[in-house]
């Protein structure tokens, strides 16, 4: 049982808003999500001089504008079907409210995915050569999206008496885990240097495409499952078994997924030689 004590950190309560002109209002969790995109755009174009992508230079600017299109209506789709659809189903305006936050990763996966696919089939690109092209820098935008989370004070951890732990306005009188700056460092940080790392791999050894797919699917599987113990379950929904957490069995999916993709990848390799 987690005893009663005081924060050993003060939560820095930053304002949301970094700057508003009338009713425009520029927030921190709108900002992390540009820097995430620009930190994509120019780390998948150093791959395309560096690394031979045919026909993707070509196509760059509108599959960009395809996968951030596709990625946000994804994330907010998926976090209101999966994490809270009888509130959105009551307030439908709401919905369009995606500055309050709310957003769900693996919607937002699924979303960049589908479009992605799409574009590559009707451009001819090499859809899984292309994707191990944008998966490399995703962690980048892992990193500034909890950012958001956390000076929005929302996706807190669990009650904790470490000395790290934060009181989060709404979150009660209580400390918990900061588990949106965990996520950052370990599904972020940590998961881009192994992303860079794979990457090079990738190249010297002549991986087929899709290997980084996997190794992302993977990284951000094992990270996202361990963390979720830190962080607060949602309050609306249940544990699976009493224990696991929605984000849990979805990471689980993708943790499965990118075996069975590495499996497929493998045979494929082996026909071939």
């Amino acid at each position: 049982m987690v005893s009663v004590v005081s924060a050993m950190l003060t939560y820095p309560d930053i304002d949301p808003i970094i700057f508003q002109l009338g009713p425009l209002a520029v927030r921190w969790y709108g900002l992390m999500y540009v820097l995430g995109f620009l930190a994509a755009f120019f780390l998948v174009r150093y791959q395309f001089r560096r690394y031979p992508h045919p026909g993707l230079a070509e196509h760059f600017d509108n599959l960009n504008l395809i996968l951030i299109v596709s990625l946000i209506l994804g994330a907010r789709i998926g976090y209101v079907a999966l994490y809270n659809l009888p509130y959105y189903w009551q307030n439908p305006l709401e919905i369009l409210a995606i500055w309050q936050g709310g957003m769900s990763f693996h919607g937002g996966l699924l979303g960049a995915l589908g479009g992605g696919w799409l574009f590559c089939h009707y451009r001819g690109l090499n859809f899984l050569r292309t994707a191990d092209a944008y998966v490399v820098p995703a962690p980048i935008g892992l990193i500034f999206g909890r950012l958001g989370n956390f000076i929005n004070a929302e996706l807190y951890g669990r009650v904790s008496d470490v000395p790290w732990a934060m009181v989060f306005p709404g979150g009660g009188p209580l400390p918990r885990h900061p588990s949106q700056l965990y996520q950052s460092f370990f599904e972020g940080l940590i998961l881009f240097v192994i992303m860079w790392y794979a990457l090079k791999l990738y190249w010297q050894r002549q991986w087929p495409a899709g290997r980084l797919v996997v190794v992302f699917l993977v990284g951000y599987g094992v990270f996202r499952f361990a963390v979720e113990f830190f962080r607060q379950p949602d309050a609306n929904l249940s544990l699976l078994f009493g224990v696991f957490t929605l984000g849990q069995v979805l990471s689980l999916l993708m943790i499965v997924t990118g075996i069975l993709l590495w499996q497929v990848l493998t045979v494929r390799q082996r026909k071939r030689q």
